[in-house]
């Protein structure tokens, strides 16, 4: 198993309030118990180390609508492994690290405000706007040696401020003062840019695929 996937899927479970991971033979189970997200598998090799015979192995004992595979492979090799009962999402997730330093974090702009507080092991940012509406936000779950990124927004009214880069340093330093020496993220393409001009490096292209088979399957 990749280690820095499995420091992702231990924290994102921490952070999204998910099931304890389940152990596999290729990865990692986790139930989320939503609707259109009940289950997701996470294979734990990535790039050429993931094997096609594994993939189609996993996707075809899948039968219910809204399971999920996260495969590290890019989509376009991915998709060619799965037939038409799966949606593939066409833009890729990247997997990215940063080494992580309590060097201090910036303050919100004029007319902002920053609240941070934390709950069963994760820490939650939010910055409001000056009328009170949410601007940006995000959090971070600690886990030893790694701290796992999660859920960073910034509202589309509020980009271009520096919301982003505020809510991310404030969370990395937070975590590197609890002890975590690396960060880790699962991003967006859009979130991309954001998290490499704040030295996040890509480690692995991440495939996401639902199952979502024709209604006429699943009766």
């Amino acid at each position: 198993m990749d280690g820095t996937v499995q420091a992702w899927v231990n924290g994102w479970v921490v952070s999204r309030g998910a099931a304890p991971p389940m152990t596999e033979p290729w990865g990692w189970t986790i139930d989320m118990g939503m609707y259109g997200h009940v289950t997701r598998h996470v294979f734990g090799a990535t790039g050429d180390d993931l094997e096609e015979t594994t993939v189609r192995k996993v996707a075809g004992a899948v039968t219910g609508h809204g399971v999920w595979l996260k495969a590290f492979r890019d989509p376009s090799v991915v998709s060619g492994w799965l037939d038409d009962s799966w949606w593939i999402d066409p833009e890729p997730g990247y997997l990215m690290t940063v080494p992580l330093a309590a060097d201090g974090a910036p303050d919100a702009p004029d007319g902002y405000r920053l609240r941070e507080w934390s709950r069963g092991g994760v820490t939650r940012l939010m910055v409001a706007a000056p009328d009170g509406s949410l601007a940006a936000r995000g959090q971070i779950t600690p886990m030893g040696e790694t701290a796992v990124v999660d859920q960073i927004e910034t509202a589309p009214e509020h980009r271009r401020r520096g919301l982003g880069s505020l809510v991310m340093r404030t969370l990395q330093n937070t975590a590197a003062r609890q002890g975590a020496r690396t960060g880790v993220l699962a991003g967006t393409p859009a979130g991309r840019g954001l998290y490499e001009a704040l030295g996040w490096d890509v480690v692995a292209t991440l495939t996401s695929a639902r199952h979502d088979p024709p209604v006429s399957a699943r009766t």
